[in-house]
């Protein structure tokens, strides 16, 4: 075990530099040590891992495979690491997890705020990202969990809560549409509007909505990005259509308006905490996903749920 570790870390190194050398100076070890660690793995192997170029290493496909493993090895100790502390009573180690934008804001940062206080010593990596790639990451074991919109299968994956959010028009606070407790899509026709792009999860209900409602939208900008159609529909280009969780700090703070849409096509989008079905959490990771379902059910009400 300690010589493949040494190896791994050898071999990570030198393909994430594509240099022995940058990886001698980076590890504090002589090049002879590198060069014959991986020459030594390469002859077990029968083939090589790097390409020898004039410009330094570059991986092999057999190179891939095993900088691809040598992560999911690293991943694996670094929770069985975890564990063992566990049993000495050390609630240690690091959690990785993966989350849609819409929860950078509120719920999710104060929740790792009281993580923090409880468990000091747990140190938590939060990865934003869109929600197939998170389906990914979750399934191939490169974060503990993750949470994120509409899980399509969850053959590979294991649902530990979801909560229901709302589709809505976000305006100002003294737009016409913000007094109103609900409005059908076709209440935008005419106006102007700032529409989710892909790979944002509303995109495809929007499309939906402008199809069947044989509505065409006066759409004055089109983003991928939550922070600007809130910071557009502020500075009074348009409406904005996102999900109540979307702007629950802007609405909190009076600075938005969020009022759902009522069509009956229309079904709210389910936001699911997911780990991977073959691959059980550590200790310090059960007790993080612990924190954050205590709060999805209110999470559910406030963004709208019922």
């Amino acid at each position: 075990m300690p010589a493949f570790s040494r190896f791994l870390r050898y071999f990570i190194t030198v393909g994430r530099l594509g240099s022995i050398r940058k990886a001698a100076d980076e590890l504090h070890v002589s090049a002879s040590a590198i060069d014959r660690q991986i020459l030594n793995a390469e002859a077990e192997l029968g083939m090589p891992l790097f390409e020898r170029l004039p410009t330094g290493l570059r991986l092999t496909a057999a190179g891939e495979i095993m900088m691809a493993a040598g992560g999911r090895w690293q991943k694996s100790l670094t929770d069985v690491r975890a564990q063992i502390e566990d049993l000495r009573g050390l609630k240690r180690g690091n959690v990785d997890i993966a989350i849609i934008d819409a929860l950078t804001k509120g719920y999710v940062p104060r929740t790792i705020a009281a993580i923090q206080s409880l468990y000091p010593g747990i140190t938590i990596t939060v990865r934003v990202m869109e929600s197939a790639a998170i389906h990914r990451v979750i399934a191939s074991g490169e974060v503990d969990f993750g949470m994120f919109f509409e899980p399509r299968s969850i053959r590979d994956l294991t649902v530990r809560a979801f909560a229901h959010v709302a589709l809505g028009f976000v305006t100002l606070p003294d737009h016409p549409l913000a007094a109103l407790p609900a409005a059908r899509f076709s209440a935008c026709a005419g106006a102007p509007v700032i529409v989710p792009a892909k790979p944002l999860a509303v995109h495809e209900q929007i499309a939906v909505l402008e199809a069947t409602s044989q509505i065409t939208l006066d759409t004055k900008v089109m983003s991928d990005n939550i922070q600007m159609i809130a910071s557009l529909v502020q500075q009074g280009v348009g409406i904005g259509m996102l999900t109540s969780l979307d702007v629950i700090a802007e609405v909190e703070q009076g600075l938005l308006a969020f009022t759902p849409i009522s069509d009956p096509i229309l079904r709210p989008m389910t936001l699911a905490l997911c780990t991977a079905t073959q691959r059980p959490t550590s200790y310090a990771a059960d007790l993080v996903q612990r924190e954050l379902i205590t709060g999805f059910a209110q999470l559910g009400a406030m963004a709208g749920e019922g």
